[in-house]
């Protein structure tokens, strides 16, 4: 599963092995890692392997602690996907989950395509982001 989330994952965030500011002027390494990260920091391909595994592994294990109905792999995959880019707290105070428990999967996939905001812009690649994580959503409803 989380090889699923990781391949939804990577195309969308990029790689750079040297850290540089993200749309909202965020520094950035690899796939999307901002925890610590200072401009002129580096990383080799093997660390930004071991980032991603470990950012997303915490990703889905969060969905797995706040989502209280079952999940099939492709959904986790999904929202993996969605905390890795916006959150563990983002989540947690979400209409997304809220439906989501609530037995509502068609209203919480579509609420994907809300976050498709940062620093106050729309921006066409969360847009596209959110779109294939929303079909993965999807699957089997």
């Amino acid at each position: 599963m989380l090889a699923l989330a990781a391949a939804l994952v990577a195309p969308f965030e990029g790689r750079s092995l040297v850290a540089y500011l993200d749309p909202v002027g965020i520094p950035t390494i690899c796939e999307g890692i901002t925890a610590g990260v200072r401009l002129g920091d580096r990383a080799t391909p093997a660390e930004c392997d071991a980032l991603l595994e470990r950012e997303l592994q915490r990703a889905v294990d969060a969905v797995d602690r706040q989502v209280l109905v079952p999940l099939p792999d492709t959904r986790r995959a999904a929202l993996g996907s969605f905390v890795y880019n916006v959150g563990e707290g983002q989540l947690a105070r979400s209409t997304l989950l809220r439906k989501l428990n609530a037995g509502d999967v068609r209203g919480a996939c579509a609420e994907l395509s809300r976050w498709v905001y940062a620093g106050g812009k729309k921006l066409g690649g969360l847009v596209r982001r959110r779109a294939a994580e929303r079909e993965l959503c999807e699957i089997g409803l």
